[in-house]
């Protein structure tokens, strides 16, 4: 392989590594039985729950650097036009699975929340994909800077007496405003909504700045070199990001320029380890399970939630109770077999082996379909 396929396979690695960390904070067999760095932070801080998000986002950023190449990085119609569809798309399955399973009660979708992880990832990506396109690389900080700090801004002078709080953050205001507080998501005990619609403005930053670490990337043929380049910017941005959190608080739900700078840091110091671990000391072998699940992320994330929301609606009956077939998976076999809380985990990891076999079968299908061809 040459240089940039290598470091093409530590970016499956790194995205690989997101997925199945996702996959195990997002189906515990109980939400009451969690270790807590397997919690999202109440509202202010990150713990490692608060990087799988971000991580995702940074990841975009980079592969849209080299995909961006065979158009030699100019806003050619045809690229416009690519990244429209594909926000639409990302944008629609997103809400899809929002809705699924396609069963209201009278056909009412009132209550239908519109926002979601996907659409806050096609429209960071058609955001970000239009400023890289139409900014030189070496002024992509620009726009990132204002985003951040106009953020900021708007957020102190907007938000009230307490301008980054669940209840009065502009954020909100905003949302209910256009969308209506049925159309938000109620997890937190307020109509607001996480993936909000201002909130997608500094997650398009995520994106841009794994866009400028693709261009590090490309740029530094020396991979040791690459490497410390990398690990002084992770440095660099997360410690930034750190001291800003004195002042504006690391919150993912607000997605905060603190949180941006702090996350993406931090993602960028993945990236190198995975470089350095794969380009340098040619350890491909210990990641290749990552690898596949790195190069099908979509199809995880979105054949998950469905299997979630489809065993959370088939009913079992459990000790003279009516339970959900998740529920239910938990209480008659992990549970009694590790506990609640190593039960519990068990159950995520359980999801995580049963994915990547799914994803291992994929591959071998399509290693024997070219091989037939």
């Amino acid at each position: 392989m040459n240089n940039n396929s290598n470091r093409l396979l530590a970016l499956d690695c790194l995205r690989g590594l997101t997925i199945a960390f996702m996959i195990i904070v997002n189906t515990p067999g109980s939400w009451s039985y969690i270790y807590s760095p397997l919690r999202h932070a109440k509202w202010h801080g990150c713990t490692p729950t608060d990087l799988v998000f971000p991580f995702f986002l940074f990841i975009v950023g980079v592969a849209m650097r080299f995909s961006f190449k065979q158009y030699n990085y100019e806003p050619a119609a045809n690229l416009i036009k690519k990244v429209f569809w594909r926000t639409v798309t990302i944008f629609a399955f997103g809400l899809m699975l929002n809705a699924y399973p396609f069963i209201r009660q009278d056909w009412d979708w009132s209550s239908l929340r519109i926002m979601g992880v996907l659409q806050r990832i096609g429209l960071a990506y058609g955001l970000a994909s239009i400023i890289s396109l139409y900014i030189k690389d070496n002024k992509i900080w620009i726009p990132c800077s204002i985003i951040l700090i106009g953020y900021w801004f708007i957020l102190f002078l907007f938000g009230g007496n307490d301008p980054y709080g669940l209840n009065t953050n502009v954020v909100r205001t905003i949302d209910i405003a256009l969308m209506g507080e049925k159309h938000l998501w109620l997890g937190n005990g307020v109509p607001f909504d996480p993936e909000g619609l201002l909130s997608t403005l500094p997650a398009t930053v995520t994106v841009l700045i794994g866009y400028y670490v693709g261009i590090l990337i490309q740029e530094n043929e020396n991979q040791s070199i690459l490497v410390k380049s990398l690990v002084i910017h992770a440095a660099q941005i997360a410690a930034i990001g750190w001291i800003w959190g004195f002042f504006f608080p690391i919150n993912k739900p607000l997605w905060t320029s603190s949180y941006v700078l702090y996350t993406a840091g931090i993602a960028t110091f993945f990236l190198a380890l995975f470089i350095f671990m794969i380009d340098i000391k040619n350890y491909r072998k210990p990641f290749w399970p990552l690898m596949i699940f790195g190069t099908n992320s979509i199809f995880v994330f979105i054949g998950s939630g469905i299997w979630v929301k489809t065993i959370i609606n088939i009913k079992f009956k459990f000790n003279g109770e009516i339970i959900s077939g998740y529920h239910y998976l938990y209480s008659s076999f992990f549970q009694p077999l590790a506990g609640n809380i190593n039960g519990s985990l068990f159950f995520a990891l359980s999801h995580v082996l049963a994915w990547w076999l799914i994803l291992y079968w994929i591959c071998l299908l399509y290693t024997s379909d070219a091989a037939d061809e």
